[in-house]
Protein backbone atom coordinates (compact mmCIF):
# COMPACT_ATOMS: atom_id res chain seq x y z
CA UNK A 1 0.00 0.00 0.00
CA UNK A 2 1.34 3.43 -0.93
CA UNK A 3 1.96 6.06 1.69
CA UNK A 4 -0.84 8.63 1.89
CA UNK A 5 1.70 11.45 2.30
CA UNK A 6 4.30 12.86 -0.06
CA UNK A 7 7.88 11.98 0.97
CA UNK A 8 8.56 15.56 2.14
CA UNK A 9 5.47 15.56 4.38
CA UNK A 10 6.31 12.12 5.80
CA UNK A 11 9.88 13.22 6.46
CA UNK A 12 8.66 16.33 8.29
CA UNK A 13 6.18 14.31 10.37
CA UNK A 14 8.81 11.75 11.35
CA UNK A 15 11.28 14.51 12.29
CA UNK A 16 8.78 15.80 14.87
CA UNK A 17 8.86 12.55 16.85
CA UNK A 18 10.86 13.25 19.99
CA UNK A 19 13.85 11.13 20.86
CA UNK A 20 14.97 13.05 23.95
CA UNK A 21 13.17 14.51 26.94
CA UNK A 22 10.00 12.49 26.36
CA UNK A 23 7.24 12.54 28.98
CA UNK A 24 8.13 9.08 30.35
CA UNK A 25 11.83 10.04 30.52
CA UNK A 26 11.04 13.28 32.32
CA UNK A 27 8.89 11.43 34.87
CA UNK A 28 11.72 8.99 35.64
CA UNK A 29 14.23 11.85 35.87
CA UNK A 30 12.00 13.80 38.24
CA UNK A 31 11.52 10.74 40.46
CA UNK A 32 15.25 9.93 40.61
CA UNK A 33 16.17 13.55 41.34
CA UNK A 34 13.60 13.69 44.16
CA UNK A 35 15.21 10.53 45.62
CA UNK A 36 18.59 12.30 45.66
CA UNK A 37 20.16 10.62 42.63
CA UNK A 38 22.27 12.70 40.28
CA UNK A 39 22.84 11.70 36.70
CA UNK A 40 24.14 12.70 33.29
CA UNK A 41 21.83 12.86 30.30
CA UNK A 42 21.83 11.28 26.86
CA UNK A 43 24.79 8.95 27.27
CA UNK A 44 27.35 11.56 28.33
CA UNK A 45 30.14 10.23 30.52
CA UNK A 46 33.63 11.69 30.93
CA UNK A 47 33.39 13.69 27.72
CA UNK A 48 32.28 10.72 25.66
CA UNK A 49 28.97 9.25 24.51
CA UNK A 50 28.21 5.72 25.69
CA UNK A 51 26.89 3.12 23.22
CA UNK A 52 23.20 3.61 22.49
CA UNK A 53 23.11 7.02 24.21
CA UNK A 54 21.40 5.87 27.42
CA UNK A 55 18.77 8.35 28.59
CA UNK A 56 20.33 8.52 32.06
CA UNK A 57 23.86 7.75 33.26
CA UNK A 58 24.50 7.33 36.98
CA UNK A 59 28.32 7.25 37.13
CA UNK A 60 28.44 6.81 40.92
CA UNK A 61 26.56 3.51 40.54
CA UNK A 62 28.04 2.52 37.15
CA UNK A 63 24.44 2.26 35.95
CA UNK A 64 22.66 3.43 32.81
CA UNK A 65 18.93 3.71 32.26
CA UNK A 66 17.06 3.51 28.99
CA UNK A 67 13.45 4.72 28.95
CA UNK A 68 11.94 2.93 25.96
CA UNK A 69 8.69 3.60 24.17
CA UNK A 70 6.74 0.35 23.91
CA UNK A 71 6.03 0.81 20.19
CA UNK A 72 9.40 2.03 18.90
CA UNK A 73 11.44 -0.49 20.89
CA UNK A 74 9.10 -3.51 20.49
CA UNK A 75 7.82 -4.32 23.96
CA UNK A 76 6.47 -7.79 23.20
CA UNK A 77 3.21 -8.66 24.95
CA UNK A 78 2.51 -5.05 25.92
CA UNK A 79 -0.88 -3.53 25.23
CA UNK A 80 0.85 -0.47 23.78
CA UNK A 81 2.72 -2.47 21.14
CA UNK A 82 1.21 -3.85 17.98
CA UNK A 83 2.40 -3.77 14.41
CA UNK A 84 0.53 -1.30 12.20
CA UNK A 85 -2.05 -2.83 9.88
CA UNK A 86 -0.62 -1.06 6.82
CA UNK A 87 2.89 -1.62 5.46
CA UNK A 88 3.28 -4.33 8.07
CA UNK A 89 6.45 -5.84 6.60
CA UNK A 90 8.15 -2.44 6.38
CA UNK A 91 7.27 -1.63 10.00
CA UNK A 92 8.25 -5.09 11.20
CA UNK A 93 11.67 -4.74 9.56
CA UNK A 94 12.19 -1.23 10.96
CA UNK A 95 11.06 -1.97 14.50
CA UNK A 96 12.90 -5.28 14.86
CA UNK A 97 16.09 -3.58 13.64
CA UNK A 98 15.57 -1.07 16.47
CA UNK A 99 15.21 -3.95 18.93
CA UNK A 100 18.37 -5.69 17.65
CA UNK A 101 20.31 -2.42 17.88
CA UNK A 102 19.09 -1.91 21.46
CA UNK A 103 20.22 -5.41 22.45
CA UNK A 104 23.64 -4.83 20.85
CA UNK A 105 24.13 -1.58 22.76
CA UNK A 106 23.05 -3.19 26.03
CA UNK A 107 25.58 -6.02 25.53
CA UNK A 108 28.33 -3.49 24.78
CA UNK A 109 27.54 -1.53 27.94
CA UNK A 110 27.48 -4.68 30.07
CA UNK A 111 30.85 -5.72 28.62
CA UNK A 112 32.16 -2.29 29.66
CA UNK A 113 31.01 -3.03 33.22
CA UNK A 114 27.79 -0.99 33.28
CA UNK A 115 24.56 -2.17 34.89
CA UNK A 116 21.77 -1.63 32.34
CA UNK A 117 18.19 -0.89 33.39
CA UNK A 118 15.44 -0.72 30.77
CA UNK A 119 12.26 1.05 31.79
CA UNK A 120 9.28 0.71 29.47
CA UNK A 121 6.72 3.41 28.75
CA UNK A 122 3.93 1.20 30.17
CA UNK A 123 5.87 0.81 33.44
CA UNK A 124 6.10 4.57 33.76
CA UNK A 125 2.36 4.88 33.13
CA UNK A 126 1.46 2.38 35.86
CA UNK A 127 4.25 3.39 38.27
CA UNK A 128 5.87 -0.06 38.39
CA UNK A 129 9.18 1.31 37.05
CA UNK A 130 10.13 2.36 40.59
CA UNK A 131 10.58 -1.31 41.53
CA UNK A 132 13.41 -1.62 38.97
CA UNK A 133 15.40 1.23 40.47
CA UNK A 134 17.86 0.21 43.14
Amino acid sequence: MADVHEPEVRSYNMSRIKGKDTKPEMKVRKYLHAQGFRYNLHGKYKGQILPGKPDLVLPKYKTVIFVHGCFWHVHEGCKYFSLPKTRTEWWKDKLYKNKARDEKHQRELEEMGWKVIVIWECEVKDGSYKEKLF
